[in-house]
Protein backbone atom coordinates (compact mmCIF):
# COMPACT_ATOMS: atom_id res chain seq x y z
CA UNK A 1 0.00 0.00 0.00
CA UNK A 2 1.07 3.85 -0.63
CA UNK A 3 2.13 5.62 2.43
CA UNK A 4 1.00 8.85 3.30
CA UNK A 5 4.40 10.35 2.47
CA UNK A 6 4.14 9.44 -0.47
CA UNK A 7 0.88 9.73 -1.51
CA UNK A 8 0.92 13.44 -0.55
CA UNK A 9 4.38 13.71 -2.40
CA UNK A 10 2.70 12.61 -5.49
CA UNK A 11 -0.68 14.19 -5.50
CA UNK A 12 0.60 17.69 -4.45
CA UNK A 13 1.55 18.30 -0.69
CA UNK A 14 5.27 19.95 -1.73
CA UNK A 15 3.58 21.93 -4.30
CA UNK A 16 4.93 25.14 -3.86
CA UNK A 17 7.36 25.48 -6.42
CA UNK A 18 4.86 24.14 -9.01
CA UNK A 19 1.94 26.16 -7.58
CA UNK A 20 4.51 29.23 -7.89
CA UNK A 21 4.82 28.93 -11.33
CA UNK A 22 1.22 27.92 -12.01
CA UNK A 23 0.20 31.66 -10.16
CA UNK A 24 2.66 34.52 -11.01
CA UNK A 25 -0.11 36.54 -10.76
CA UNK A 26 -0.52 38.81 -7.38
CA UNK A 27 -2.89 36.44 -5.12
CA UNK A 28 -5.13 37.07 -2.33
CA UNK A 29 -3.37 37.98 0.74
CA UNK A 30 -0.21 38.88 -1.18
CA UNK A 31 -0.09 42.43 0.10
CA UNK A 32 -0.63 42.03 3.72
CA UNK A 33 1.43 38.87 4.12
CA UNK A 34 4.19 40.66 6.21
CA UNK A 35 1.87 41.98 8.58
CA UNK A 36 0.21 38.78 8.87
CA UNK A 37 2.75 36.49 9.75
CA UNK A 38 4.67 38.10 11.94
CA UNK A 39 4.11 36.43 14.99
CA UNK A 40 4.56 32.97 13.63
CA UNK A 41 7.33 34.47 12.77
CA UNK A 42 7.80 34.46 16.58
CA UNK A 43 6.32 31.87 17.22
CA UNK A 44 8.64 28.79 15.59
CA UNK A 45 6.54 25.63 17.51
CA UNK A 46 3.36 24.35 17.46
CA UNK A 47 1.04 21.28 18.22
CA UNK A 48 -0.68 19.98 15.23
CA UNK A 49 -3.34 17.37 16.66
CA UNK A 50 -4.68 14.42 14.28
CA UNK A 51 -8.36 13.19 15.76
CA UNK A 52 -11.64 11.93 13.82
CA UNK A 53 -13.39 8.29 14.04
CA UNK A 54 -9.83 6.65 12.98
CA UNK A 55 -8.68 7.12 16.92
CA UNK A 56 -11.57 5.32 17.51
CA UNK A 57 -10.07 1.83 15.40
CA UNK A 58 -6.33 3.03 16.92
CA UNK A 59 -4.59 2.28 13.34
CA UNK A 60 -3.74 5.42 12.20
CA UNK A 61 -5.99 7.97 10.18
CA UNK A 62 -5.46 6.18 6.71
CA UNK A 63 -7.13 2.92 8.13
CA UNK A 64 -10.27 3.32 5.78
CA UNK A 65 -8.72 3.74 2.75
CA UNK A 66 -5.58 1.64 3.50
CA UNK A 67 -7.90 -1.74 4.69
CA UNK A 68 -10.82 -1.03 2.02
CA UNK A 69 -13.69 -0.99 4.97
CA UNK A 70 -16.89 -0.03 3.41
CA UNK A 71 -17.95 3.44 3.99
CA UNK A 72 -21.68 1.75 5.68
CA UNK A 73 -19.12 -0.16 7.94
CA UNK A 74 -16.87 3.08 8.38
CA UNK A 75 -19.82 5.02 9.59
CA UNK A 76 -20.44 2.94 12.69
CA UNK A 77 -17.80 4.44 14.31
CA UNK A 78 -19.59 7.57 14.71
CA UNK A 79 -21.44 5.92 17.74
CA UNK A 80 -18.54 4.90 19.44
CA UNK A 81 -16.45 8.10 19.40
CA UNK A 82 -17.61 9.52 22.35
CA UNK A 83 -14.66 11.36 23.81
CA UNK A 84 -14.07 12.39 27.26
CA UNK A 85 -15.53 15.99 28.60
CA UNK A 86 -12.59 18.64 28.38
CA UNK A 87 -10.03 17.00 26.35
CA UNK A 88 -9.33 20.29 24.18
CA UNK A 89 -8.25 21.76 27.63
CA UNK A 90 -6.05 19.24 28.36
CA UNK A 91 -3.97 19.20 25.06
CA UNK A 92 -4.07 22.92 25.42
CA UNK A 93 -2.39 22.74 28.79
CA UNK A 94 -0.21 20.60 27.01
CA UNK A 95 0.72 22.91 24.20
CA UNK A 96 1.43 25.44 26.57
CA UNK A 97 3.80 23.45 28.81
CA UNK A 98 5.57 22.00 25.96
CA UNK A 99 6.42 25.90 24.90
CA UNK A 100 3.96 25.93 21.72
CA UNK A 101 2.58 29.07 20.66
CA UNK A 102 -0.37 27.60 18.60
CA UNK A 103 -2.24 24.70 17.77
CA UNK A 104 -3.67 23.38 14.38
CA UNK A 105 -6.62 20.38 14.86
CA UNK A 106 -7.92 19.05 11.85
CA UNK A 107 -11.32 19.67 11.78
CA UNK A 108 -12.13 17.39 8.79
CA UNK A 109 -9.69 14.66 7.80
CA UNK A 110 -10.10 12.79 4.82
CA UNK A 111 -12.69 10.30 6.26
CA UNK A 112 -14.85 13.12 5.55
CA UNK A 113 -16.11 13.38 9.39
CA UNK A 114 -16.26 16.47 10.48
CA UNK A 115 -16.04 17.85 13.94
CA UNK A 116 -17.19 20.82 13.70
CA UNK A 117 -20.96 21.40 13.81
CA UNK A 118 -22.52 22.21 10.00
CA UNK A 119 -25.38 22.56 8.37
CA UNK A 120 -24.39 21.10 5.31
CA UNK A 121 -24.17 17.54 6.25
CA UNK A 122 -24.87 15.23 9.53
CA UNK A 123 -21.63 13.33 9.83
CA UNK A 124 -20.68 15.71 12.13
CA UNK A 125 -20.22 15.42 15.99
CA UNK A 126 -22.63 17.46 16.97
CA UNK A 127 -25.48 15.56 15.04
CA UNK A 128 -23.87 11.90 15.96
CA UNK A 129 -23.25 10.24 19.13
CA UNK A 130 -20.77 12.35 20.59
CA UNK A 131 -23.31 15.08 20.52
CA UNK A 132 -21.12 18.41 21.01
CA UNK A 133 -18.96 20.84 18.87
CA UNK A 134 -15.49 19.34 19.53
CA UNK A 135 -14.13 23.08 17.07
CA UNK A 136 -15.75 24.48 19.42
CA UNK A 137 -13.98 23.29 22.97
CA UNK A 138 -11.06 23.18 20.97
CA UNK A 139 -10.79 26.64 19.81
CA UNK A 140 -11.98 27.79 23.73
CA UNK A 141 -9.27 25.54 25.21
CA UNK A 142 -6.78 27.22 22.92
CA UNK A 143 -7.32 31.04 23.78
CA UNK A 144 -8.09 30.15 27.56
CA UNK A 145 -4.16 29.42 27.14
CA UNK A 146 -3.42 32.19 25.29
CA UNK A 147 -2.50 29.95 22.18
CA UNK A 148 -3.02 30.71 18.47
CA UNK A 149 -5.73 28.69 16.55
CA UNK A 150 -5.80 26.90 13.44
CA UNK A 151 -8.05 24.90 11.74
CA UNK A 152 -6.81 21.62 9.40
CA UNK A 153 -9.20 20.75 6.94
CA UNK A 154 -8.81 18.43 3.74
CA UNK A 155 -10.45 18.92 0.42
CA UNK A 156 -9.83 15.14 -0.14
CA UNK A 157 -12.79 13.55 0.86
CA UNK A 158 -13.70 9.34 0.83
CA UNK A 159 -17.06 9.34 2.34
CA UNK A 160 -18.79 12.17 0.29
CA UNK A 161 -20.54 10.94 -2.62
CA UNK A 162 -18.78 13.35 -5.17
CA UNK A 163 -15.50 13.11 -3.49
CA UNK A 164 -13.83 11.23 -6.46
CA UNK A 165 -16.56 11.82 -9.17
CA UNK A 166 -15.94 15.08 -9.11
CA UNK A 167 -12.66 14.87 -11.12
CA UNK A 168 -15.12 13.45 -14.45
CA UNK A 169 -18.40 14.70 -14.03
CA UNK A 170 -18.77 18.53 -14.22
CA UNK A 171 -21.91 18.49 -12.50
CA UNK A 172 -20.49 16.32 -9.34
CA UNK A 173 -17.60 19.13 -9.10
CA UNK A 174 -20.19 21.68 -8.80
CA UNK A 175 -21.31 20.31 -6.15
CA UNK A 176 -18.41 19.30 -4.36
CA UNK A 177 -16.73 22.13 -4.73
CA UNK A 178 -19.88 24.32 -3.17
CA UNK A 179 -20.18 21.59 -0.43
CA UNK A 180 -16.26 21.96 0.10
CA UNK A 181 -16.17 25.92 0.65
CA UNK A 182 -19.67 25.90 2.24
CA UNK A 183 -17.94 24.23 5.27
CA UNK A 184 -14.93 26.44 5.19
CA UNK A 185 -17.27 29.04 5.20
CA UNK A 186 -19.07 27.55 8.47
CA UNK A 187 -15.87 27.21 9.98
CA UNK A 188 -14.46 31.01 9.18
CA UNK A 189 -17.28 32.38 10.31
CA UNK A 190 -18.93 30.75 13.63
CA UNK A 191 -15.72 30.51 15.57
CA UNK A 192 -14.39 34.03 16.18
CA UNK A 193 -10.80 35.03 14.98
CA UNK A 194 -9.03 31.97 13.31
CA UNK A 195 -5.35 32.58 13.00
CA UNK A 196 -4.07 29.78 10.01
CA UNK A 197 -6.12 27.62 7.75
CA UNK A 198 -4.02 24.35 7.11
CA UNK A 199 -5.51 23.00 3.85
CA UNK A 200 -4.70 19.36 3.20
CA UNK A 201 -4.38 16.72 -0.11
CA UNK A 202 -6.17 18.59 -3.13
CA UNK A 203 -6.81 15.33 -4.82
CA UNK A 204 -8.24 14.55 -6.97
CA UNK A 205 -8.82 18.22 -8.47
CA UNK A 206 -6.28 21.17 -9.31
CA UNK A 207 -6.60 24.91 -8.88
CA UNK A 208 -8.86 25.51 -11.40
CA UNK A 209 -11.08 22.54 -10.63
CA UNK A 210 -11.33 23.56 -6.92
CA UNK A 211 -11.90 27.55 -7.83
CA UNK A 212 -8.54 27.99 -5.31
CA UNK A 213 -8.37 31.73 -5.78
CA UNK A 214 -12.09 32.23 -5.10
CA UNK A 215 -11.61 29.98 -2.16
CA UNK A 216 -8.73 32.13 -1.19
CA UNK A 217 -10.84 35.77 -1.34
CA UNK A 218 -13.90 33.86 0.52
CA UNK A 219 -10.71 33.04 3.15
CA UNK A 220 -9.44 36.69 3.41
CA UNK A 221 -12.88 38.22 3.57
CA UNK A 222 -13.89 36.05 6.12
CA UNK A 223 -10.52 36.40 8.42
CA UNK A 224 -8.09 39.17 6.92
CA UNK A 225 -5.57 38.37 9.60
CA UNK A 226 -5.29 34.43 8.64
CA UNK A 227 -2.45 32.90 7.12
CA UNK A 228 -2.96 30.16 4.87
CA UNK A 229 -0.72 27.12 3.20
CA UNK A 230 -0.03 25.84 -0.02
CA UNK A 231 -1.86 22.65 0.00
CA UNK A 232 -4.69 23.66 -1.97
CA UNK A 233 -2.97 23.98 -5.37
CA UNK A 234 -1.84 27.66 -4.61
CA UNK A 235 1.38 29.55 -3.01
CA UNK A 236 -0.46 30.44 0.10
CA UNK A 237 1.71 32.57 2.62
CA UNK A 238 4.11 29.19 3.55
CA UNK A 239 5.54 26.18 2.52
CA UNK A 240 4.87 22.62 4.37
CA UNK A 241 7.43 20.30 3.79
CA UNK A 242 6.18 17.29 5.69
CA UNK A 243 8.28 14.72 7.70
CA UNK A 244 11.41 16.14 6.71
CA UNK A 245 13.13 19.48 7.27
CA UNK A 246 13.51 21.35 3.92
CA UNK A 247 14.77 24.93 4.38
CA UNK A 248 12.39 27.09 1.71
CA UNK A 249 13.66 30.63 0.69
CA UNK A 250 9.79 31.39 1.45
CA UNK A 251 8.04 31.16 4.70
CA UNK A 252 7.70 27.22 5.48
CA UNK A 253 6.91 25.12 8.19
CA UNK A 254 8.11 21.59 9.06
CA UNK A 255 5.04 18.87 10.14
CA UNK A 256 6.31 16.14 11.41
CA UNK A 257 4.74 13.31 14.21
CA UNK A 258 6.44 12.50 17.48
CA UNK A 259 6.33 8.74 16.63
CA UNK A 260 5.39 7.31 12.82
CA UNK A 261 1.82 8.12 13.18
CA UNK A 262 0.07 10.81 12.73
CA UNK A 263 -3.62 9.14 14.07
CA UNK A 264 -3.58 7.04 17.26
CA UNK A 265 -1.74 3.81 16.26
CA UNK A 266 -2.22 1.82 19.57
CA UNK A 267 1.03 -0.13 18.60
CA UNK A 268 2.94 2.38 17.70
CA UNK A 269 5.44 2.83 20.05
CA UNK A 270 8.65 4.57 18.42
CA UNK A 271 9.19 7.72 19.72
CA UNK A 272 11.26 10.47 19.05
CA UNK A 273 13.41 11.55 21.85
CA UNK A 274 13.67 15.27 23.18
CA UNK A 275 16.48 15.46 22.34
CA UNK A 276 15.72 14.61 18.55
CA UNK A 277 12.36 17.08 18.95
CA UNK A 278 15.39 19.53 20.16
CA UNK A 279 17.36 19.50 17.14
CA UNK A 280 14.56 19.58 14.70
CA UNK A 281 12.86 22.76 16.33
CA UNK A 282 16.90 24.40 16.32
CA UNK A 283 17.10 23.05 12.11
CA UNK A 284 13.91 24.59 11.26
CA UNK A 285 14.57 27.74 13.37
CA UNK A 286 17.91 27.92 11.57
CA UNK A 287 16.76 27.65 8.22
CA UNK A 288 13.91 30.53 8.95
CA UNK A 289 11.12 27.74 9.36
CA UNK A 290 8.60 26.32 12.31
CA UNK A 291 8.20 22.93 13.47
CA UNK A 292 4.81 21.89 13.55
CA UNK A 293 4.93 18.47 15.72
CA UNK A 294 1.81 16.26 16.09
CA UNK A 295 -0.24 13.94 18.82
CA UNK A 296 -2.32 12.11 17.85
CA UNK A 297 -5.36 11.15 20.49
CA UNK A 298 -6.70 8.35 21.15
CA UNK A 299 -10.39 7.74 20.67
CA UNK A 300 -11.42 9.35 24.28
CA UNK A 301 -9.32 12.65 23.30
CA UNK A 302 -6.70 11.45 25.98
CA UNK A 303 -3.43 11.78 23.96
CA UNK A 304 -0.74 8.85 24.57
CA UNK A 305 1.21 8.87 27.53
CA UNK A 306 4.99 9.35 25.52
CA UNK A 307 3.46 12.37 23.70
CA UNK A 308 2.66 14.00 27.00
CA UNK A 309 6.52 12.74 28.66
CA UNK A 310 8.43 13.86 25.24
CA UNK A 311 6.41 17.54 25.32
CA UNK A 312 6.84 18.01 28.99
CA UNK A 313 10.67 17.41 28.48
CA UNK A 314 10.67 19.75 25.70
CA UNK A 315 8.69 22.41 27.28
CA UNK A 316 11.19 22.37 30.33
CA UNK A 317 14.73 22.90 28.07
CA UNK A 318 12.43 25.91 26.30
CA UNK A 319 11.68 27.29 29.68
CA UNK A 320 15.49 27.96 30.00
CA UNK A 321 16.75 28.19 26.58
CA UNK A 322 13.82 29.79 24.51
CA UNK A 323 15.55 32.66 23.59
CA UNK A 324 17.44 30.64 21.35
CA UNK A 325 14.40 29.70 19.55
CA UNK A 326 11.89 32.06 19.79
CA UNK A 327 11.60 35.00 17.16
CA UNK A 328 15.36 33.91 16.05
CA UNK A 329 15.90 34.90 11.95
CA UNK A 330 17.94 32.71 9.22
CA UNK A 331 21.24 31.85 10.49
CA UNK A 332 23.70 31.40 7.91
CA UNK A 333 26.17 29.17 10.03
CA UNK A 334 25.35 25.64 9.61
CA UNK A 335 28.79 23.49 9.78
CA UNK A 336 29.80 21.64 12.65
CA UNK A 337 29.77 18.70 14.26
CA UNK A 338 28.24 18.63 18.04
CA UNK A 339 26.12 21.16 17.63
CA UNK A 340 23.30 23.07 15.80
CA UNK A 341 23.25 26.95 15.57
CA UNK A 342 20.38 29.82 15.74
CA UNK A 343 20.64 33.51 15.87
CA UNK A 344 19.03 36.90 16.81
CA UNK A 345 20.87 39.72 15.22
CA UNK A 346 25.05 39.65 15.98
CA UNK A 347 24.20 36.39 18.64
CA UNK A 348 25.20 33.51 17.47
CA UNK A 349 23.49 30.44 19.69
CA UNK A 350 25.30 27.03 19.64
CA UNK A 351 23.10 23.96 20.91
CA UNK A 352 25.35 21.04 21.59
CA UNK A 353 23.50 18.36 21.53
CA UNK A 354 27.18 15.99 21.90
CA UNK A 355 28.66 17.60 24.81
CA UNK A 356 32.44 16.46 25.31
CA UNK A 357 33.34 17.80 28.26
CA UNK A 358 36.78 18.68 27.30
CA UNK A 359 36.74 20.63 24.00
CA UNK A 360 34.43 22.02 21.52
CA UNK A 361 35.31 23.54 18.08
CA UNK A 362 33.40 25.12 15.69
CA UNK A 363 34.98 25.83 12.41
CA UNK A 364 34.98 28.87 10.01
CA UNK A 365 33.37 31.41 12.23
CA UNK A 366 33.86 34.57 9.94
CA UNK A 367 33.32 36.90 12.81
CA UNK A 368 35.34 38.03 15.65
CA UNK A 369 33.83 36.46 18.91
CA UNK A 370 33.37 39.18 21.58
CA UNK A 371 32.14 37.16 24.52
CA UNK A 372 31.05 33.51 25.15
CA UNK A 373 28.76 31.70 28.13
CA UNK A 374 26.28 29.44 29.00
CA UNK A 375 22.97 30.55 28.41
CA UNK A 376 21.09 28.09 31.18
CA UNK A 377 24.09 29.55 33.99
CA UNK A 378 25.53 32.58 32.61
CA UNK A 379 29.39 30.95 33.54
CA UNK A 380 31.69 32.67 30.99
CA UNK A 381 34.10 30.35 28.65
CA UNK A 382 37.20 30.36 27.43
CA UNK A 383 37.71 29.88 23.79
CA UNK A 384 40.86 30.82 21.14
CA UNK A 385 39.71 32.19 17.86
CA UNK A 386 42.07 31.83 14.88
CA UNK A 387 40.93 31.84 10.95
CA UNK A 388 39.86 28.44 10.98
CA UNK A 389 38.75 27.52 14.55
CA UNK A 390 36.81 28.58 17.27
CA UNK A 391 38.35 26.41 20.30
CA UNK A 392 36.25 26.30 23.43
CA UNK A 393 38.62 24.44 26.22
CA UNK A 394 38.19 23.51 30.51
CA UNK A 395 34.44 23.04 29.90
CA UNK A 396 32.37 21.30 32.48
CA UNK A 397 32.62 17.92 32.52
CA UNK A 398 29.19 17.00 32.72
CA UNK A 399 26.61 19.03 30.63
CA UNK A 400 25.50 22.03 31.68
CA UNK A 401 21.77 21.29 30.30
CA UNK A 402 19.81 18.10 29.27
CA UNK A 403 19.04 17.16 26.52
CA UNK A 404 20.89 19.78 24.39
CA UNK A 405 23.15 22.49 26.17
CA UNK A 406 23.21 26.41 24.49
CA UNK A 407 26.09 28.19 24.25
CA UNK A 408 25.36 32.15 23.92
CA UNK A 409 28.23 33.59 21.47
CA UNK A 410 27.90 37.93 21.10
CA UNK A 411 29.98 38.38 17.53
CA UNK A 412 31.09 41.71 15.85
CA UNK A 413 28.63 41.30 13.12
CA UNK A 414 26.05 39.15 11.67
CA UNK A 415 26.96 35.53 12.17
CA UNK A 416 28.45 34.09 9.38
CA UNK A 417 30.85 31.27 8.45
CA UNK A 418 33.64 30.40 6.27
CA UNK A 419 33.14 27.60 3.45
CA UNK A 420 33.24 23.98 4.17
CA UNK A 421 35.29 23.48 1.38
CA UNK A 422 38.14 26.39 1.97
CA UNK A 423 37.83 25.01 5.45
CA UNK A 424 38.92 21.23 4.58
CA UNK A 425 41.40 22.70 2.44
CA UNK A 426 43.41 25.22 4.58
CA UNK A 427 46.69 26.04 3.99
CA UNK A 428 47.98 24.59 7.67
CA UNK A 429 47.06 21.41 8.02
CA UNK A 430 50.35 20.61 6.38
CA UNK A 431 51.72 18.84 3.96
CA UNK A 432 51.78 14.92 2.64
Amino acid sequence: MISRRHWLSAVGAGTALTAQAQSPQPQPGDSTRAQRMRWWHEAKFGMFIHWGLYSVLERREWVLEQEAIPIPEYEQLARRFTPQPGVARQWAKLAKRAGQKYMVLTTKHHEGFCLFDSKLTDYCAPKQACGRDLVREYVDAARAEGLRVGFYYSLMDWHHPDGERCAKDEAARQRFVAYIHGQLRELLTNYGKIDILWYDVASPLDAKGWESERMNRMVFELQPDIIVNNRNKLPGDFGTPEQSITAETRPWESCMTLNNSWGYCRTDEEWKSARTIVRNLVSCSRGGGNYLLNIGPRGDGSAPEGSIQILNQVGSWLERNGRSIYGTDRCQVGYAQMAGFTRRGNTLYLQVHYWDGAVLSIPGIKNKVLSARILVSGDQLRYKQDEYRLLFSDLPVTPPDDPVSVIELELDGVPAQMDRNLIRGREHRGKA
